[in-house]
Order: structure tokens, then sequence, then C-alpha cells
């Protein structure tokens, strides 16, 4: 008999995390588990990836309700006579706006979330909370399972987060899963009665089907001009990524008088602003922020070099990707940074400032002997992680 597994995550929009899922299932062996998927959200750039074998659970009705613009919310729901509900969905908006760190805003307003989701009626041999916060709190308090998964993508401590609140919710978990040793070390420190918990697994990606993927972009994505350099990056604009680092980096490379163009691949909250700073920067001609994109793949096979320049990660997956299409790399020096590159071996760690991230850009175009000896070296390593699924299936048990 196969046994009934739950992934829990808040959507499948474009995001390290999202990504991870959407791979993992894809080699999950289907003939030994039966897999439910619960979203709090039903639009994303990932949901059409998701395999045939997983049931996407519908939302529940409250819920649908709750999530509604919250005057379309509040008068449903006192329409309806329930005005508990109303409340919540006031106060629920009100702890978000209040809270100067979003993390904690979704901390403080879960509760108010919570009260529109009944209990889940089937019972599963494992639920797994693919994303820390929302999905975990979500797992422990509505779900039935016999074992009990909670996965954190970043940083722990850079999340800005009240590790008290979470401790009550870890302590409800069988596994905390991480994706790097060093946000293992991490949680093991923030969490020391929780350490005998925390497990290992790293971010599956496959190189075959990262490659093939990468050969459906036959014409030029960039509209690349002669001599120019073309840098891509790929991330959630939020502050996390600290796209404006890169945006101040392409400022000075322009004084250098360096011919580049700097794309960024992703949506978010931060969209506005880097739009102000590339046009107060008088960069519109460089820096291009080219939105979602269901296949980056061949937006990285294209580019020359490939740059995260995050505040904190926890491991970023579209840095492994890159290696796997051999590109050169430039990372800032964020606390796992270790974890994901070799410096001066597969591509440069600099400091988390602009004029360093200029100076690493210039360097990978300026030296094409470097460049070329790290592309190299990625091309001769072995770096896919489909094993990594083993891991998951000793926790499952």
């Amino acid at each position: 008999m196969r046994k009934k597994l739950l992934f829990v995550i808040p959507s499948l929009t474009a995001g390290g995390a999202e990504r991870s899922l959407i791979n993992l299932l894809a080699i999950l062996d289907f003939k030994r588990y039966e897999v439910d998927l619960f979203m709090f959200n039903h639009e994303g750039l990932f949901m059409e990836l998701i395999p045939e074998d997983v049931h996407v659970l519908p939302l529940p009705e409250n819920y649908s309700h709750f999530v509604m613009p919250i005057r379309s919310a509040v008068s449903k729901f006192l329409l309806d006579k329930n005005a508990m509900l109303a409340f919540n969905r006031i106060m629920f908006s009100y702890k978000n706006r209040a809270s100067n760190n979003v993390s904690i805003g979704e901390q403080k307003s879960w509760k108010y979330m919570a009260s529109s989701i009944g209990k889940m009626d089937k019972k599963y041999d494992v639920a797994i909370a693919f994303l820390e916060k929302t999905s975990i709190y979500f797992c422990t308090e509505k779900v039935e399972a016999s074992k009990k998964i909670g996965w954190v993508h970043n940083d722990y401590d850079k999340l800005g987060m009240d590790p008290d609140f979470d401790l009550d919710y870890f302590q409800k978990l069988d596994h905390i899963v991480t994706v790097s040793e060093e946000c293992g070390h991490i949680l093991k420190r923030r969490f020391p009665n929780q350490n005998n918990k925390v497990e290992v697994i790293h971010n599956i990606v496959s190189p075959k089907v990262i490659k093939q993927l990468s050969e459906k972009g036959s014409h030029d994505v960039f509209g690349r001009k002669e001599k120019e350099t073309v840098i891509l990056s790929i991330g959630r604009l939020n502050t996390q990524k600290g796209f404006e680092l890169a945006i101040e980096a392409c400022g000075i490379m322009k004084v250098w008088g360096i011919p580049f163009q700097w794309n960024i691949i992703g949506e978010g909250e931060e969209r506005q602003n880097l739009l102000e700073l590339i046009d107060a920067a008088g960069l519109e001609q460089h820096v291009k922020l080219l939105g979602l994109k269901s296949n980056p793949y061949p937006y990285i096979k294209q580019a020359d070099i490939y740059a995260q320049t995050s505040r904190f990660e926890g491991k970023a997956i579209a840095i492994d990707e890159a290696k796997i299409l051999n590109k050169p790399i430039l990372i800032t020096n964020f606390s796992t940074a270790r974890d994901q590159l070799e410096d001066g071996v597969e591509g440069l760690i600099v400091d988390m400032n602009a004029e360093a991230i200029a100076h690493g850009i210039a360097r990978l175009i300026q030296n094409q002997s470097l460049s070329k000896q790290m592309s190299e070296h990625l091309s001769q390593l072995q770096l896919g992680t489909e094993e990594e699924i083993n891991k998951l299936y000793s926790l499952l048990g």
C-alpha cells in the first residue's frame, strides 16, 4: 500500500523553493507514495509543471473568501453573519501592515488567517511543510499525520523572525530539513534543544533536464549588441536579493566604459523601486528587469556571467543551475556563500558592496583566461543532486 504524503507550500510562483519542490516531485517514486499538494494560492509560474500524479487540493471555502480584497472579504463575512471572520480579516491586514519585517508580520497574522481554515479531513502518513513560516504553522495545526517535516530554505537568522514563536511549532515537528550545512549549523545554534531534528537535504537539480530545457531558446534572448557582455541574475525582487547593489555596480561599470547589459529574471515588491534607481542612474540601456520566465535556462545558457548579489541565502538553486551550464559566477559573501561556490575556481566571492561587485564583474570580463578556466572546471564536475531524494526517502520511512 502506498504511503499518503501531503506537501504544503504557499504557491508555485517563481522562486528557488518552488523550483526545488517541482524538481523533487518530478523524480519522486509515485509507486511508493500517494501525493497531495496544498497551496494557499493556486496561481504561479510552475503550476503547469506539477506532475499529473500529484493531486492538488482545493482551497477551503472560507479561506477563498478570506484572501479576497479586505473590503470584499469583510462584506462577505458580515453578509454571512460571521462577525468573527470579518474581525479576523481586519486584524490579519493590520498585523501585516503594522510589522516592519515581513516575516514577523506573517507570524503575527497567522492565527487570524488560521481561523478561516478548518482541520483537514484526510489523515496522512507524512505531512511536509516545504517552506518556513505559514507552511509549517499549517502542517502542525491543521493536519493530522503520523510524521511531520518542516523545511527551512534560508539562513534562519537573516529572516528576522521571532524564534520563540517558531519554537512552539518546531517542537511539534519530527524533522527540520534545511538546504545547506551552514543553514543547519545556524538552526542548531538558534534552537539547541531541537538539534537532533535538523537534517540537510540539498536542493534537487537535474543536469539532464536543465540542459534539455536550455536548448529551447535557439534565438538571441537578450538582443545582444556587439562586444556587449551579458550578465544575468535570477531571484525575487526583494531586499534579500540585493539588486539595488547590482544597479549601483552597473553605474560604476558604465563610468569605466565597459560595454555590458545586466538582466534580472524575477518579480516582486521592489520592482518599482528598482526601476526608479535604474532611471535615476541613466541605466535603462544597461539594466533590464525581464519579469518571470517559466524556462530561465536559455537565458542562463546564453549569458556570459551569472551573478547573485544577495544579502543572505540558504542555498540558491539558480547558482547550482548556472554551474551546470558552466557559467563563470559572481556572488556576494553571504553567510552560506562558501557552501555554494569555491572562490577563484568555480567563480568569485566578493564583498557585499557595489564597488566590490563592479570590480569582480570587470575582472571576469577582462580576464577571459580566468573565466574560461572556471567554465572548463565546472564542465568536468558531477553536479547533479538527484540522489538527495534518497535522504528524503529515509525520513519518510
